[in-house]
């Protein structure tokens, strides 16, 4: 098996964290690549999912502007002064994300959970304007050419709106699961978050082309597929993407099995890292896979070298583990080359984002502590002092052992949209954790794993080589977990709900409701609806996010569902009539 050689190893420790006492007690010394959790904490409001681009350097190349959607907070750092000038509070839950600047040096900063894009005056550091733009914005960019932000939104969206304030002139309906927007040699593209796939939309607001990462092939029984572009950046030629690529062969699961696909891959997981590089034109090639990057939420490219920086989340509570990878773009290509270079540093921090100065000089923003460290100066800036330390959201995030980490799969708390091929059980695709799956035992598609430690104990503790959990552990875990929630949605059309809903409430029509009822929309049991085996009822919350359907993906759409999900086993619907058909999907796409 080969890996990619590791050039040098940094402790970010040494680089100005000493003040930063833990008043936890030490941690024991840990298994060889397994994380340590420390002193159990389960906050009363759980921290978002990890989602990285949270860190921009300003245009004077004096300011860096971080988001910390942790503290629904946003700092604006000094960076000659080496100091914190500005401390913007946000409403609680907002969770603001992605940062961005605009030509008249305005600061825009999208707000995940709040709906909203907020404009900030460099003058005075003060938030000017709050704009609401959908109910789930995602990714913004500034296009020099219009003087235009736009935000995409996980719901479709794409909103334009002017830089210097005032209401939105333009709103798309793309595609839903939107990431990422940017605007490179006039080209504004926009990326889909699970499916990694790339849109380049015209001047019409049309949708010009669509491509997707190429894929990587070890041998005929290894071969990965690309799947959840964590961050696309402005390359000067394109756009880079940081995604995943995920195996299609068998996958074990005995002790450790996530971590070796039995073919020789040399990722050592059935899910790598890699990154993209998109050139209008041309097609896009395979690089190698990031060497040790797990849950690779963040990436940045320097302005005068060739240099890429990646943030490898799923690293921050493995001791020793790469937290940041360095990556150099004249390593590149190669077809299914593995081998790769990278200057790799960790310790003391947990990275979400990172930014190069206007001198190439390495930011890393940390969520715990929150801190801005200059990697290459080793000057540390305290961001704020009040901890989210919650040991539910580390063990999520966490690389078990086996190269893999809950999030690596469940992203952001859904799902990759894949569709696995177990050795125990045939083809499965991942189930999304949003909504809260407690009070929905048993768990998996054959509902083999009977409560949430028999499924931490199976899946993280074994299949993923991860240290067994405590019972406090377990039950922060299951905490957290518990309370993902779901991605807020634009209202569809009351009416074809409202009907739709009588639908699948009928029990002498469709009988939906019969499986599908109380609170999170299932009985728990498990029935055979004609789908090729007997299977738990899956809860419909959340469903409009959580394409392709049924056990093993057949139906594309829920529309597809109706067509190859069994038939008349699988509640009766062969009488209904398209509309009817069509308003019980809109009612499914409202839950």
């Amino acid at each position: 098996m080969r890996h990619p050689p590791l050039l040098a190893l940094a402790w970010l420790a040494g680089c100005g964290l000493s003040s930063f006492s833990d008043p936890l007690p030490p941690d024991p010394v840990p298994a060889l690549g397994q994380p340590v959790f420390g002193a159990t904490v389960t906050r009363p409001t759980p921290p978002p999912p990890i989602s990285g681009g949270t860190l921009t350097v300003l245009a004077d190349g004096v300011h860096a502007v971080a988001s910390d959607p942790d503290r629904d907070r946003v700092y604006v750092v000094d960076l000659h002064a080496n100091t914190k000038v500005a401390d913007l509070a946000l409403a609680p839950g907002d969770e603001p994300g992605r940062v961005i600047e605009d030509g008249a040096g305005r600061v825009h900063v999208v707000l995940r959970s709040g709906g909203a894009l907020v404009t900030i005056d460099p003058a005075t550091w003060s938030i000017t304007a709050r704009r609401v733009v959908c109910p789930a914005p995602r990714g913004a960019a500034w296009e020099p050419a219009t003087d235009l932000v736009h935000v995409a939104c996980a719901g479709g969206e794409l909103v334009s709106l002017p830089a210097a304030g005032g209401a939105a002139v333009r709103s798309l309906t793309l595609d839903r699961d939107l990431r990422d927007v940017v605007v490179s040699r006039g080209q504004v593209y926009v990326s889909r978050f699970r499916s990694a796939e790339l849109l380049a939309i015209d001047a019409s607001g049309q949708i010009a082309s669509r491509d997707n990462p190429a894929g990587f092939a070890i041998d005929a029984f290894s071969t990965f597929t690309p799947d959840a572009a964590w961050r696309m950046v402005a390359a000067p030629d394109g756009v880079f993407v940081v995604h995943q690529r995920a195996l299609n062969g068998i996958v074990h699961t005995g002790h450790g099995g996530y971590g070796d696909d039995g073919e020789g891959s040399c990722s050592n997981a059935i899910v790598h890292s890699t990154i993209t590089h998109y050139v209008a034109g041309q097609a896009a090639e395979a690089w190698p896979a990031l060497p040790g990057a797990v849950v690779p939420v963040d990436l940045a490219a320097a302005h005068h070298t060739d240099a890429l920086a990646v943030v490898s989340a799923g690293n921050a509570k493995v001791p020793g583990a790469p937290t940041v990878i360095v990556y150099h773009q004249t390593h590149g290509g190669g077809g299914n080359d593995c081998d790769g270079d990278g200057r790799l540093m960790s310790g003391g921090i947990e990275p979400t984002a990172v930014a190069y100065t206007l001198g190439d000089q390495l930011l890393v923003q940390s969520r715990e502590p929150a801190v801005l460290e200059n990697v290459d100066t080793g000057q540390v800036i305290v961001l704020a002092s009040d901890s989210v330390a919650d040991t539910g959201h580390d063990v999520f995030h966490a690389n078990a052992g086996a190269g893999i980490a809950c999030a690596s799969c469940h992203l952001e708390g859904g799902d990759d949209a894949r569709v696995w091929k177990f050795d125990s059980s045939g083809r499965r695709r991942t189930q999304a954790l949003r909504g809260g799956i407690l009070g929905t035992e048993p768990f998996h598609w054959d509902g083999d794993e009977a409560d949430f430690s028999h499924l931490a104990h199976d899946v993280f503790e074994s299949r993923m080589a991860g240290p067994t959990l405590t019972p406090e552990q377990l039950q922060a875990t299951a905490s957290w977990v518990n309370r993902i929630p779901l991605i807020a949605k634009a209202p569809g059309d009351a009416a074809a709900i409202a009907r739709g809903k009588a639908l699948f409430d009928d029990v002498n029509g469709a009988g939906c409701v019969t499986c599908h009822n109380g609170p999170k929309m299932t009985n728990s049991a498990l029935v055979d609806v004609g789908t090729s085996g007997t299977f738990k009822v899956p809860r419909l919350l959340g469903l409009v996010d959580r394409a392709p359907y049924l056990h093993d993906g057949r139906a594309a759409t829920l529309i597809d569902r109706f067509s190859v999900g069994g038939g008349d086993l699988h509640g009766k619907t062969s009488q209904l009539t398209a509309a009817q058909i069509s308003d019980l999907v809109a009612y499914l796409q409202s839950l």
